[in-house]
């Protein structure tokens, strides 16, 4: 088996693409070590020392070193986790699947007024047909929080999080594109 690794925006951020697929639908970010308790594989990563952030993509893994760790000597304890949990198969997620883990609420999520479906349909489209793809080539994942007034509230979740250009893509690029098709849209916000 081999396993790829591709630079992110963030420098801080690593993807590894084991060349099979990871998460059989969705993404799952693990910001802590207490999160990565529902992972023998995320936790395997945190206990490295020198990672602060793992996010599982279809066919991605992406991990974040902590300020000031070494890549050069990180990624080959990186690779060598994977490897272990892929050659061996072992589980993604403690008890087998993902259908036992019980994944927490958005509670920042806004509750949407119901006069602005039509609109709120258009932005989930252009994020889930445009934006999510190619936020998940840098190896992250955006999500949708609201739309009130003319903002869209959405996160932006594994290599995006914390990410430099993060701020640039989320105005130049995210809010154009939702402007552009959606005139309503007047703003971007990072939720």
């Amino acid at each position: 088996m081999f396993i790829e690794t591709e630079t992110t925006p963030n420098p801080a951020t690593l993807k590894f693409l084991p060349g099979q697929r990871v998460m059989p639908s969705g993404t799952r970010d693990f910001a802590s070590p207490e999160d990565a308790e529902a992972s023998p594989l995320a936790q395997a990563l945190f206990d490295t020392g020198e990672v602060t952030g793992v996010f599982f993509g279809q066919d991605f893994v992406s991990v974040t070193a902590a300020p000031g760790a070494d890549w050069s000597a990180l990624k080959s304890q990186v690779v060598a986790v994977l490897l272990d949990h892929f050659v061996s198969q072992a589980p993604l997620f403690a008890g087998g699947d993902a259908g036992a883990i019980a994944v927490p609420a958005d509670e920042d999520v806004m509750e949407d007024d119901p006069a602005d479906a039509d609109i709120i349909d258009q932005i989930k489209e252009l994020i889930e047909t445009r934006v999510r793809p190619a936020v998940a080539n840098d190896g992250g994942d955006i999500r949708y929080r609201g739309f009130r007034d003319g903002v869209v509230f959405l996160t932006m979740q594994g290599a995006c999080s914390g990410c430099p250009s993060s701020t640039a893509t989320l105005k130049n690029g995210i809010e154009g594109l939702l402007k552009h098709y959606v005139p309503e849209v007047t703003e971007v916000r990072a939720a």
